[in-house]
């Protein structure tokens, strides 16, 4: 449990993108007593799914009514959680509170995702609020350490599992991904814009091109989180999607940070693996 986790305070604000991880943190709350609101970023929040929570829209860039949103719900403590395309400073909305925080918005937007989003925290922050990461608020989310299925990795996947990890360990300052394909020692893909599912069915490509010879069943998926990196914001998440573009990838399993990587759908995931006899590993950071 972090220090966070122990005081925190109801409602909590989750700040939702895309995907089925906003909803899964509000659910992992309700079980536990604690209520939540969600502030709906427009045109990646899903409409249909939000619509069972007490929620607000907000659109990108329209922080002086995300503010008072926050204040009149008595959300003290706020995460960012879901998928979100990086916006082009042109395409924000801006309010009278974005353009009062304009100098701290051009710094953040000259980094990395991450640091987008902890400098968006940072500002936040400076108004009272609390950012606070999955970790603190639902920590039944993570990624457990060990075998989630029944497959494990054997020596070659365990010398591509510690390749991948050392690979990323160095690439994590640059914030270039959190994510690279190892096939029998050879770093074949690295993560980029394109994300995890793009990754995985550039390996696939590459393996239908013949230009990844290595027999099919062989080679692994890395997923960490870069070093020094804010764990509060843009935690690697894996799925049942991840299974199957790594079964489509012709690999042998799945390697993610146990405690740092989030899981969508565990049990869809794990069937899906075990019926394409992948493995999937929690492997200590």
């Amino acid at each position: 449990m972090t220090s966070a986790a122990s005081d925190i305070t109801a409602p909590v604000g989750i700040v939702a993108g895309g995907g089925a991880m906003p909803f899964a943190v509000a659910d992992s709350l309700s079980s536990r007593g604690l209520s939540a609101v969600i502030f709906a970023l427009k045109g990646a929040c899903d409409p249909d799914r939000v619509a069972r929570f007490r929620h607000h829209w907000i659109a990108v860039g329209q922080l002086g009514k995300a503010t008072k949103l926050f204040r009149s719900e008595g959300c003290r403590d706020l995460i960012f959680i879901g998928s979100l395309a990086r916006p082009a400073l042109s395409e924000i909305r801006l309010d009278w509170g974005t353009l009062r925080a304009m100098p701290h918005v051009l710094s953040a937007f000259r980094g990395g995702d991450d640091h987008l989003l902890s400098g968006i925290g940072r500002i936040l922050e400076q108004d009272g609020f609390r950012m606070v990461g999955v970790k603190d608020v639902a920590p039944d989310l993570l990624m457990p350490e060990g075998a989630m299925s029944r497959a494990a990795p054997d020596g070659s996947a365990a010398a591509d599992i510690a390749r991948g990890r050392e690979v990323l360990g160095v690439l994590g300052p640059f914030d270039i991904g959190q994510a690279a394909v190892v096939i029998d020692g050879h770093v074949v893909a690295v993560e980029d814009i394109e994300g995890t599912d793009g990754l995985l069915a550039r390996v696939a490509r590459l393996r239908a091109e013949g230009r990844i010879r290595a027999k099919s069943g062989r080679g692994v998926l890395v997923k960490v989180p870069k070093r020094g990196q804010d764990l509060r914001f843009d935690l690697p998440t894996v799925g049942p999607n991840t299974v199957e573009g790594a079964a489509k990838a012709g690999l042998a399993g799945i390697a993610i940070a146990a405690g740092n990587t989030i899981v969508a759908e565990p049990q869809a995931m794990i069937e899906a693996a075990d019926k394409a006899g992948l493995f999937i590993m929690g492997v200590p950071t």
